[in-house]
Formats: structure tokens, C-alpha cells, sequence
């Protein structure tokens, strides 16, 4: 029997499942502008998994990076959803409608 199959499919909806609470939790406590965080850790995911010279970890690492990937386009459509008022806002940033926190009076 071959369970390489079954355990792709299950560590990818683990994967996906993970990483929908810490886009709304980056989205929360950072902005969208960790951004950059996962299109890095997502290319180094995808270039291990050319490397990797397991199937299996082929596979889950080429399954996480284009998850990563994904994440840097979710986090900005969090931010919309924020904007929209599905999602709470961080009380201790200030907003401005766009999304933008608001220059504090003291600075110039």
C-alpha cells in the first residue's frame, strides 16, 4: 500500500488549516506589511523542495511554500475585510479608513 497520497492530503489541510488563524493574527498585530515575510520563507520553502530528495518532503515543502505564497495575497484581503468590519481591529493601533495608521500629532 502506498500511503504517500493520504498523508500529502492530509498534511496539506493541516497546513492550510494552521495558516488561516496566522494570517488574521499577522493581519491583527502587524498590518499587511509582513508581507515580505512569507514571499521570502515561501521561495526558500519552494527551492528546499527541488532539493529535497524525499518525495514525500518534496511534496509537504512545495505544499507549504505555495501556501506561504498564498498568505501574501490573503494578507491584504484581510485588510479589506478588516476595513469592512468582518474582522476586529487592533484597539491599539490608530486607523484611518484606508487602513493606514494616523501620524501622531506630536511628529512632523
Amino acid at each position: 500500500m502506498n500511503w504517500s497520497g493520504i498523508i500529502i492530503g492530509v498534511m496539506t489541510f493541516l497546513i492550510i488549516g494552521v495558516f488561516h488563524p496566522i494570517v488574521i493574527k499577522c493581519e491583527y498585530y502587524f498590518t499587511d506589511r509582513v508581507w515580505p515575510v512569507f514571499l521570502v520563507l515561501g521561495l526558500a520553502c519552494g527551492g528546499a523542495s527541488l532539493l529535497a530528495a524525499h518525495h514525500l518532503v518534496s511534496s509537504l515543502l512545495g505544499v507549504l511554500s505555495c501556501v506561504l505564497l498564498w498568505c501574501v495575497r490573503e494578507l491584504k484581503e484581510q485588510r479589506q475585510r478588516v476595513e469592512k468590519g468582518w474582522f476586529p481591529r487592533n484597539p491599539k493601533r490608530a486607523h484611518q479608513p484606508n487602513g493606514r495608521p494616523e501620524p501622531r500629532e506630536d511628529s512632523f
